[in-house]
């Protein structure tokens, strides 16, 4: 009955040794991604100052003609993730390999910009939308699982403050 008592608790240790495992790399990754599309907003600072400089922060830059175009960059997230977590490129997406397996796969990347319209009367901000989708394989007393699958939400947002 003891024994039985210990194998159950190993287990348990087991599945929640393993689940900490995937939280903490999918913390990893989110981290990874806030500070790309921090990034990507800062890369399009430079692009809000025409925006900024008639009242309203927003990536427009003037024509020539007295037309305002749209000005935004979406960055190079990718990139920046992969030099950050050390990725692989791969035909699924970008992998983290550790001893010879595939720690995790990133894909479906998804950058969204959202810009102030020019003379809309109010400064909601320049937004950055950054979506990822996370494949962790799940093992369980040395066999592979169904990996867990989730989509990492995350943004950054510019407001001037002067």
């Amino acid at each position: 009955m003891i024994l039985a008592i210990v194998l159950v608790l190993l287990m348990l240790f087991c599945a929640v040794a393993e689940f900490c495992r995937i939280w903490i790399i999918a913390q990893g990754v989110k981290e990874a991604a806030q500070q790309a599309v921090i990034s990507t907003v800062n890369d399009n600072y430079d692009d809000v100052y025409h925006a900024v400089r008639e009242g309203y922060a927003a990536g427009w830059y003037p024509d020539g003609t007295g037309r305002w175009d749209e000005s935004i960059d979406t960055g190079d997230v990718y990139g920046q993730l992969s030099e950050t977590l050390g990725l692989e490129n791969a035909a699924q997406g970008y992998q983290k390999l550790s001893g010879g397996e595939v720690e995790y796969t990133i894909s479906g990347l998804s950058v969204e910009l959202e810009n102030n319209g020019l003379s809309s009367g109010q400064s909601e901000g320049y937004t950055a939308v950054v979506e990822i989708h996370l494949e962790v394989p799940v093992r369980f007393l040395g066999n592979l699982l169904p990996s867990a699958d989730m989509t990492l939400h995350t943004e950054a947002n510019y407001i001037p403050l002067f």
